[in-house]
């Protein structure tokens, strides 16, 4: 279970700039401001074929804590990125997001098999419009909540997690992907099964002792 603490700099080592740092974003390492893109987090870890990936902001306790709940529960390597502020050298840097007074309005809080929707009244949601996320009001248009889309962090394929992750307007946080499958252990488990039943060796005196062999007096 991996918690990735991200406060866009590198804090703990008296605030260089980090592979999350904003362009522009001047640091004891970058005086005249950071010329490297970010990248997610997320991103990354799905590109490495990550099967569990959950963010959240460090300001919610209680959602924090049914994700560690659902990672630890998790078969296989989970990753949980929390949003945390740096206030010695980056404070507020997630203030947009995790505002007390405003992270309803900016947060999307995934829950599996239920609707994307968020806001304070509840009624903004994410439909698929052609290849892209687009953001729309309940009872505008003709949308209903049959239209908005339903989250599946279990589907195999991640297409729409990486859709999430990259999401900017709602930030999309809680469970973004939690595919079941066999994990690393069990595979290579099964794999020394199968080696050991095609052996001939059953312990290593057998290897030292196979083939040619000679004793020195």
């Amino acid at each position: 279970n991996i918690i990735l603490f991200n406060n866009e700099i590198y804090g703990l080592t008296k605030g260089q700039f980090s592979p999350t740092s904003l362009i522009g974003q001047k640091t004891k390492s970058s005086p005249y401001g950071n010329t490297q893109p970010p990248f997610h987090p997320g991103e990354v870890a799905l590109g490495a074929q990550a099967r569990f990936f959950a963010r959240l902001g460090g300001n919610s306790p209680k959602e924090m804590t049914s994700l560690f709940i659902e990672a630890e529960k998790f078969k296989g390597t989970s990753l949980i990125e929390i949003l945390q502020n740096c206030v010695i050298f980056n404070d507020g840097c997630f203030t947009q997001f995790t505002d007390k007074n405003i992270r309803e309005d900016k947060q999307m809080f995934l829950e599996h098999g239920k609707p994307m929707i968020f806001g304070k009244e509840r009624d903004i949601g994410l439909v698929l419009n052609g290849l892209k996320l687009k953001v729309v009001t309940l009872g505008e248009n003709g949308v209903s909540e049959s239209d908005i889309l339903v989250h599946d962090a279990k589907c195999e394929d991640n297409t729409l997690h990486q859709m999430l992750v990259k999401l900017q307007y709602p930030l999309a946080t809680g469970v973004i992907r939690s595919f079941e499958d066999y994990t690393f252990e069990e595979r290579e488990a099964e794999l020394n099964a199968q080696v050991k039943s095609k052996s001939s060796f059953s312990k290593v005196d057998d290897l030292f002792f196979a083939g040619e062999t000679y004793e020195v007096k």
